[in-house]
């Protein structure tokens, strides 16, 4: 697996997950199938098959999240400068086309949302505005075409 740059709110978030899986998800799960168990016939028993599978999703995502964490790199945010776009910054834009403005945040991927208007350092947009500085204006390619944007702040 390749390495996941993150911030510490962004590590610290999916440590707080794994902890919640195996002490609170993993003893709920087992005590489902505990008591599926003791229903008896297990070969047409719904509510214990459905256990073991919940189980084994609820495994599978602990094996990821400790996989992605054990391939993390935390970022020093004391050395985020806002000279150009870069992971971390908080970047307004404005559509040229219909003058919309939009600030979003660059951040590692596991940590994208876009609800919080945190987007992915590898989406399309975040990759476009990389590396620009406050006035550029820089055509992106999205799904739709072609997105002309104005950088009009970086801020951390």
């Amino acid at each position: 697996m390749a390495v996941s740059y993150m911030t510490e709110e962004g590590y610290n978030k999916i440590l707080a997950e794994i902890n919640y899986l195996e002490t609170v998800k993993r003893p709920e799960i087992s005590a489902q199938i505990a008591e599926a168990r003791d229903k008896g016939d297990l070969s047409e028993n719904a509510e214990y098959d459905a256990a073991k599978d919940a189980q084994g999703i609820m495994e599978a995502k602990l094996v990821q999240l400790k996989s992605l964490l054990s391939n993390a790199r935390l970022i020093d945010e004391s050395r985020i400068s806002t000279d150009a776009v870069q992971i971390l910054n908080k970047v307004k834009i404005k559509n040229i086309r219909n003058n919309a403005v939009m600030t979003y945040m660059l951040v590692s991927d596991p940590e994208a949302n876009l609800k919080e208007g945190k987007i992915a350092v590898s989406a399309p947009i975040a990759q476009g505005l990389m590396g620009k500085k406050v006035g550029d204006v820089v055509d992106i390619a999205v799904p739709s075409g072609i997105m002309r944007f104005e950088i009009i702040d970086i801020s951390i």
